[in-house]
């Protein structure tokens, strides 16, 4: 694909710092649970994490493409972009309906490391994906909030300064719609934690610093609230959108890690006297996962252009998820298979990208729900749920 020169050397400037970091840094991490710090720090001081932040507020400036190049070349290097993507994506709330005040207090800070916005509480176990069934209340009393309820894969809680936060402020058996009654909070996390906010960890399958959240009369500002009470639904819809976009990056990047390797291995190993790859068997697999990434790749930045453009891109948004998540999975199965046994060798990196890719199937969006989105609004058929 041909590129900006811009872009290219975005690229190039990501693969020389992630260099300094290779898969023997993130299985150590993967081993141990751990939170790349020494990375994320890196990425933050040479301006990658604020890609997205104007100028004006000590970022870069730049597009929607460019922020998702980043988090490419993070996964495609073999680094895990997972455990710092979200100060992309929950950004664009506060910086698109936050207060003049809002922005200059927390936008310098975001863009320069001093703080870290990594949080985005909206999943709740009673709700999954259906985001306006959430319980969790904030309830105005004077000029503060007070805040009840329930989170669940809410990911660097334990890491992050700042939450971006959806709750009703209004009961769902009260508004017209139920998309009404839902606001968006700036939640404080190192005045929360254990003034309200209980964070207890979940260990899942892949090192991504998941955890559930509980909420006993945490107080927060009024000011605390991002734009007006009742709209946040709709002001966390360009995240949703921003959000699917940048895993999609980060999926047509898992599916270059696994085609590279694959295709390397195969023309090196050698079984019955002669490489691998020589077989039709073993590099038709490979060269069809090439294709199907490609092919995704162009609804990536396709998606990522109507984005930067302001243009409606739900549809586009939600296809780049669909098809770079499978991409990105059916090119690791490929590669595990082309490795055989060694594949599954944690010194060769491939099990533990294979793990970290294989969530995209599920998040941020399921793959079915993102099929009934496109039955119903892009093909007109009936609502299936």
């Amino acid at each position: 694909m041909n590129e900006p020169d811009t872009i290219r050397e975005i690229r190039d400037a990501v693969a020389r710092l992630c260099s300094d970091f290779p898969g023997s840094y993130w299985r150590e991490l993967d081993a141990t649970r751990g939170y790349p710090d020494a990375f994320v720090r890196r990425l933050t001081e040479d301006g990658f994490l604020g890609a997205l932040i104007p100028e004006a507020y000590g970022g870069a400036g730049l597009g929607l493409t460019a922020a998702g190049v980043i988090l490419e070349e993070i996964a495609r290097s073999g680094g895990h972009p997972g455990a710092c993507h979200a100060q992309m994506y929950t950004m664009g709330t506060l910086l698109r309906h936050g207060s003049q005040a809002q922005k200059s207090a927390y936008l310098p800070g975001i863009a320069s490391g001093e703080l870290r916005l990594q949080a985005f509480g909206v999943t709740e176990p009673g709700a999954g994906t259906e985001t306006t069934a959430i319980r969790t209340f904030a309830e105005r009393r004077g000029d503060r909030y007070v805040i009840n309820g329930q989170k669940v894969w809410i990911s660097r809680v334990e890491h992050s300064d700042l939450m971006l936060l959806l709750a009703r402020t209004t009961p769902r058996d009260q508004v017209s719609r139920k998309t009404e009654g839902l606001s968006v909070f700036l939640v404080d996390l190192r005045e929360a934690a254990g003034n309200g906010l209980t964070v207890q960890p979940i260990e899942t399958m892949m090192n991504h610093h998941t955890t559930e959240l509980f909420f006993d009369d945490l107080s927060v500002p009024a000011d605390a609230l991002i734009g007006e009470e009742g709209r946040g639904f709709r002001y966390i819809l360009d995240g949703m959108n921003a959000e699917r976009i940048l895993i999609a990056f980060e999926c047509i990047g898992d599916a270059r890690f696994f085609i590279e390797h694959a295709s390397a291995y195969a023309s090196e190993r050698e079984v019955f006297g002669a490489p691998i790859g020589r077989n039709q068997g073993v590099q038709f697999p490979i060269a069809r996962a090439y294709a199907d990434m490609r092919a995704a790749e162009l609804m990536v930045h396709e998606a990522a252009g109507r984005f930067d453009a302001g243009e409606s891109c739900g549809a586009e948004a939600n296809m780049a998820k669909l098809l770079a998540a499978d991409c990105s999975w059916r090119a690791g199965d490929t590669c595990l298979q082309t490795h055989g046994g060694f594949g599954f060798a944690r010194e060769f990196d491939i099990e533990r990208k294979l793990r970290e890719t294989r969530l995209y199937q599920v998040a941020p969006v399921s793959t079915n729900l993102i099929l009934a989105y496109l039955s119903e609004h892009v093909l007109g058929m009936p609502r299936s749920f």
